[in-house]
């Protein structure tokens, strides 16, 4: 399964309605929020698993705590919000309420709430890596590729996906009508976290390429 299948299939929207039930907010905020958070951490994770012993870290987490059968029970995502939370403060670290605040003025959730809803979005997440390390046979040493390939892959379909559902829900969310996006959301997203400062000077600055982009362009 493709990180965009993850987006668009039952699992999103499932989670979805789930935050949409608990919190009061719409279901495509929660959508264009999971779009956003997912390529953002897994990024930060692929960074982190430079260090070896970050990658071993992780690895283990993953055969632990995190090998996909959330996502046939999105029921786990609220029960293990918790533990979502602390998935968050390890991956962000101190940079967390920077992020957190990013997150929700691009998407319009309060910053109340954005914490929360995040922390029900983590574990989906972990658990789709976890998967997809499984079905790959990948320990420890592979996993920057591992996450590199599912940035990668998402990256090339989006790009064949101009016009597509998840497009038109990021673009009434995130302000896709902006006029120096590309006009396809999803593909500045990931490619704000594949491209870094190189792609935000080809975009120009300020589109939606930025709402990634500005966490990696330091």
């Amino acid at each position: 399964m493709g990180l965009i299948d993850l987006l668009t299939g039952n699992t999103g929207n499932q989670v979805a309605e789930q935050a949409e039930t608990k919190f009061g907010i719409s279901k495509t905020q929660v959508i264009a929020l999971l779009a956003v958070a997912a390529p953002l951490i897994i990024s930060y994770l692929r960074k982190k698993s430079q260090d070896a012993n970050e990658a071993e870290a992780l690895n283990n987490a993953l055969d632990k705590d995190h090998d996909g059968s959330i996502l046939n029970d999105v029921s786990q995502a609220d029960a293990r919000q918790s533990e979502g939370s602390s998935i968050l403060n390890h991956i962000f670290g101190e940079e967390k309420p920077n992020v957190e605040s990013r997150l929700s003025q691009n998407t319009g959730i309060s910053i109340d709430k954005i914490g929360p809803i995040l922390s029900m979005l983590a574990p989906v997440i972990m658990g789709y890596i976890g998967k997809e390390k499984q079905q790959n046979n990948v320990g420890a040493g592979g996993l920057g590729d591992l996450l590199g390939g599912i940035l990668g892959n998402a990256s090339n379909e989006s790009r064949q996906q101009h016009s597509s559902p998840l497009n038109d829900i990021l673009g009434s969310v995130l302000g896709g009508g902006n006029t120096q996006s590309s006009g396809n959301p999803l593909n500045d997203i990931i490619g704000s976290v594949l491209g870094g400062n190189e792609q935000k000077k080809q975009q120009g600055g300020g589109g939606l390429g930025d709402i990634l982009g500005g966490f990696f362009g330091k």
